[in-house]
């Protein structure tokens, strides 16, 4: 072999040796607040609901609407939906704001919201 192509042979052999370009960007640890978010039974807000929400409204306790019961939603406001995500931001009567917990995120507020609205009206589509 003339010795230009052994150079070449060599340097292609050695390149494919080498780290790619993924490896060379430095990767970060994964954001556990970001994986939870990432995490589609948190994004349904089941886990939210069920966490800070079910206590009471599966139950009804201080008054708090059940959960399906569409009768103990209908007729509480025009602005109902609206009323309920600010509701469960700020809390409201009896209810605390966020369900008792100040850790969560508005976006999950809203997602336990919305869930509950989804098992309340099943016939309703909201997200």
């Amino acid at each position: 072999m003339n010795q230009r192509l052994e150079l070449l042979v060599f340097a292609v052999l050695l390149a494919s040796c080498g780290p790619t370009a993924q490896d060379s960007v430095p990767q970060m640890p994964p954001d556990p607040a970001s994986a939870a978010s990432n995490d589609p039974v948190w994004l349904s807000g089941k886990k939210a609901y069920d966490e800070n929400c079910a206590y009471c409204h599966e139950q009804g306790l201080d008054g708090a609407p059940r959960t399906g019961d569409q009768e103990a939603w209908d007729g509480r406001s025009w602005l109902w939906e609206a009323v309920l995500f600010e509701h469960a931001r700020t809390g409201f009567g009896e209810m605390p704001a966020k369900g008792g917990d100040a850790t969560l995120d508005e976006a999950a507020v809203t997602k336990a919201a919305e869930y509950m609205l989804n098992l309340t009206y099943p016939d309703t589509h909201r997200d």
